[in-house]
């Protein structure tokens, strides 16, 4: 099942951390819609191939790039890459990141700050610095990937949600220094979502895997985890002429707030 057949035909579009998870999803969609896509990958190269045959299988061009998102001379060689292969660069989404071990600030290990934010936001610096001359070029569309973590704040989570908060407020400011050249920035901000890799993280470490994944789901208003598919279509929006007069804002998806007791 696809949204909004053909929207992105003829265009090109790179996604970060585009091997597994959201990053994989929104790839594919992207091809479903039309589009020509470079994956940058990390570690999983096999993940990132699969991902690059399958968009193959669409009818799509597709290659994958390494990269460590964190490295700004990596993230260059990398953007260079997908121009280069593209021939051009529509669309980019900065997605990669990784998660926070938890800890209260005054017990985070300094290594474990720099490490989240070398991911997940200097991450997303480091690809808008590099791809954004590109986007602008053809008048396209930049996206970053967040997370509600950003405005929830739990406790334990500072690398994480601090870095996201950092991109949220990283997209406004691009927004407005592109809105000029018809370049839109927008951002989504997911809520929990079922990806394999955080699946299978869930499963080996905590022993009350199934427990901890129903009280999530508990919290959320549909009473579900969202799907990757259900963050991809919204990029795919994102990415269209469909949202030619939106930018700076942060689209939240997660299923809505659980209704407290008491609320009519």
């Amino acid at each position: 099942m696809t949204s909004n057949v053909g929207k992105l035909v003829g265009k090109t579009a790179l996604v970060t951390g585009g091997g597994r998870g959201i990053g994989r999803g929104i790839a594919l969609e992207f091809a479903r819609e039309g589009a020509d896509v470079a994956i940058n990958y990390r570690r999983d190269r096999d993940a990132a191939e699969r991902t690059v045959a399958e968009i193959q299988a669409l009818g799509r061009r597709a290659i994958a790039l390494q990269a460590d998102v964190s490295d700004r001379e990596a993230v260059e060689r990398m953007v260079a890459a997908a121009v280069e292969f593209l021939g051009g660069l529509d669309i980019a989404v900065a997605n990669s990141g990784v998660a926070a071990r938890a800890a209260a600030v005054a017990d985070v290990d300094p290594a474990e700050w720099r490490r989240v934010l070398g991911t997940d936001l200097d991450g997303a610096f480091w690809t808008a610095r590099s791809a954004i001359p590109a986007v602008v070029a053809r008048r396209g569309a930049f996206i970053f990937i967040s997370s509600v973590g950003a405005d929830l704040t739990a406790a334990g989570g500072a690398p994480y949600h601090v870095a996201k908060a950092g991109v949220n407020a990283l997209t406004k400011v691009l927004a407005k220094e592109v809105a000029h050249h018809g370049v839109r920035v927008n951002c989504i901000a997911p809520g929990p979502i079922e990806t394999e890799g955080y699946l299978d993280v869930l499963h080996k470490t905590e022993k009350d895997a199934e427990e901890i994944y129903n009280r999530v789901a508990s919290r959320v208003g549909m009473g579900r985890w969202g799907k990757v598919e259900e963050i991809a279509w919204p990029c795919i929006f994102l990415a269209s002429d469909a949202s030619s007069f939106m930018t700076g804002e942060t689209i939240v998806i997660d299923g809505g707030p659980s209704p407290k007791e008491g609320d009519a």
